[in-house]
């Protein structure tokens, strides 16, 4: 299949869909090495005249500790035949192997940011903002006391640079 590069603009899927049914493999690289997670929680919108994802990662992820040194990072959406695939990706460490390599995908770089050739979705993002998410600030606690026991995700917001379809 051949990949073509489209607008943010123009990708018309919807997010409630590719983010919370399909999921996310939310990569960072740094340093030569890259990490990826899975996630189902994020959103894709406008912020600052610009077309970005909001992505969040709790401290205690592996993925954190490359998508903060890293200028950017890549939000990849996969087939459903790559559901086993997410699974793992979201319940086994980086720091106990290389899920990468394990997983059999084909690493692809872009500007210091590595992407997955079987992917149908890539969205190559850079980061414009970062901040944790706090007790505070929660208007219904209910979704404190649900989700939270203190490991609070941080919430990135990030340009999508380059977003790139299969077709």
């Amino acid at each position: 299949m051949a990949v073509k590069e489209v607008s943010p603009f123009d990708f018309n899927e919807s997010p409630f869909k590719v983010i919370g049914k399909e999921w996310l493999l939310v990569t960072g690289e740094y340093a030569g090495k890259s990490n990826a997670m899975t996630a189902s929680w994020g959103s894709l919108g406008i912020m600052w005249g610009k077309p970005v994802a909001f992505i969040f990662i709790r401290p205690t992820r592996y993925t954190k500790e490359f998508v903060d040194k890293a200028e950017g990072l890549t939000l990849s959406v996969f087939t459903e035949d790559y559901r086993k695939m997410m699974n793992y990706f979201g319940t086994v460490s980086g720091r106990d192997e290389d899920k990468i390599k394990k997983a059999g995908l084909t690493v692809e770089h872009d500007n210091g940011r590595t992407y997955f050739d079987e992917a149908r979705v890539t969205m190559l993002c850079r980061k414009l903002y970062a901040q944790p998410l706090a007790s505070e600030f929660f208007i219904d606690k209910g979704c404190d006391e649900k989700w939270y026991k203190n490991d609070y995700h941080t919430m990135y917001v990030a340009e999508i640079e380059k977003l790139l379809v299969k077709e």
